[in-house]
């Protein structure tokens, strides 16, 4: 009953009163579910030639680079044309953030987003207020998928949660939100059990969060809370969810996973549905190819933002490898699936009291908090010790050291001792992955320290 007050007396005129179509976007997507593959690939092919149109007009870059490649966006015939298209780097946007800004929105307010990605890089991005509103309806539409609708409580298992500072904030927390986190950098045993305890209490009916976190959560659930609750959906994001962590889930909580890909630079690319056969490309908002350029069977992945007018993304190189999937899927939606996305792998590392470190968290620390860091990467081969290699950007110094210290006491303990070797790049794994953590301790003998411990 308070979920329903909640989804139609509350939310509809906060989001008028905010101006924000998200609501209205949600509502149409939903309204045209049943759009065939060719309707869905006109409207993606109109909303393409308008981005690339606008951003030869009013990006400096784009204006530039598509000169060097003698394009012209009448060019732009065919979907083959695409590829004559230069490919938008991570660099690029480090070292052209002002350049790709559209003049017609330089002196607009535009949100700021500083990101570091699944690679560890840092990176600035802007994004146009309309954009970001329709990003939210296109996450609430497919966030339904789920089961989970507007209203209903969504537990979060995430790292450095927003905080709800001023008023305003606790109370859009509370009504619009309605989320509550445990922080994968906290993870003890104290926290692990102070958020079972919420769920208890306030029975939310969506389970999120990054998939070693929630894999781990569900074996810290089968544990002490075996049954006690029961989730309409659990939702995976942010790295690569393996078979054997959804299995883990899927048994414990007794509900399916659904997994989600996406970047901050884009937002949502592409998701599961009820189905479980491949991830639904978000085709609404984006075009995705899959750009093969070796013998691998996963290609590398571009994305060109159809919606973000302030800073164009074209054929914007994600950094992660996906395989496409089939062409039907048995719910009915005609969006294109990927079989498979490679790329988002984040080992957890060990404090030296035997506690466990999110990588994946960790890099909205490291990637982000020190100044003159192009890229980081954690490699632990002792319970006490971590090495952190850096590639130095301008800026790099006494402070950047400092505030790595800082760092790793704050989230390692006073205990761990680390070393920082400056390195001109921090190569891929074999299948391309760039991994940020690295954890080489085998799992005996974190037990047998915690056993001793104990």
């Amino acid at each position: 009953m308070i979920s329903w007050w909640l989804r139609t007396c509350v939310v509809p005129p906060w989001a008028l009163h905010e101006r924000s179509p998200y609501l209205r976007v949600a509502a149409r997507l939903e309204r045209e579910r049943k759009l065939s593959l060719a309707e869905r690939q006109e409207r993606q092919w109109r909303a393409l030639q308008a981005i690339v149109r606008h951003a030869w007009q009013e990006s400096p870059f784009y204006r530039r680079r598509f000169g060097e490649a003698g394009f012209e966006p009448g060019d732009l015939r065919t979907w083959d044309d695409l590829r004559r298209l230069p490919i938008l780097t991570k660099q690029d946007v480090r070292t052209e953030a002002d350049a790709l800004v559209a003049r017609s929105h330089a002196g607009a307010p535009l949100l700021r987003k500083r990101t570091s990605g699944s690679t560890g890089v840092s990176l600035h991005v802007q994004v146009d207020d309309v954009c970001n509103e329709r990003r939210r309806g296109v996450t609430l539409f497919r966030d339904r998928w789920t089961g989970w609708n507007l209203g209903e409580y969504r537990a979060a298992i995430w790292g450095n949660p927003p905080p709800a500072v001023r008023w305003r904030q606790r109370l859009r927390s509370a009504l619009l939100e309605r989320t509550f986190y445990l922080d994968t950098l906290r993870m003890d045993e104290a926290m692990l059990r102070q958020f079972a305890e919420s769920i208890l209490v306030r029975k939310p009916t969506l389970l999120w969060g990054h998939a070693h976190s929630l894999a781990l959560f569900a074996q810290y659930w089968e544990e002490h809370y075996p049954g006690a609750h029961r989730f309409k959906g659990v939702l995976s994001t942010a790295m690569v969810l393996h078979r054997h962590e959804r299995e883990t889930i899927e048994r414990v909580f007794g509900t399916r996973v659904f997994d989600r890909y996406g970047c901050e630079e884009v937002s949502l690319i592409a998701s599961e549905c009820e189905s479980h056969s491949g991830l639904h490309v978000n085709t609404d908002a984006l075009v995705v190819e899959i750009d093969r350029r070796d013998s691998e069977p996963a290609g590398h992945i571009l994305v060109t933002d159809l919606w973000n007018q302030g800073m164009p993304f074209i054929r914007y190189e994600v950094g992660d490898r996906g395989v496409e999937g089939s062409a039907t899927c048995d719910c009915g939606r005609t969006y294109p699936l990927l079989a498979s996305v490679t790329g988002r792998v984040a080992d957890y590392l060990w404090t030296p009291r035997g506690e466990r470190v999110s990588g994946i968290s960790l890099t909205e620390n490291f990637a982000t908090l020190i100044p003159g860091v192009r890229q980081v990467q954690i490699l632990q081969d002792h319970l006490t010790q971590i090495v952190i290699s850096v590639v130095p950007d301008v800026g790099f110094g006494d402070g950047s050291r400092n505030a790595i210290a800082a760092l790793v006491e704050k989230r390692f303990g006073p205990e761990m001792a680390f070393a920082i070797e400056l390195v001109e790049t921090i190569p891929q794994e074999p299948s391309g992955k760039y991994r940020f953590t690295i954890c080489r301790i085998p799992d005996a003998e974190v037990s047998a320290f915690r056993h001793a411990r104990n």
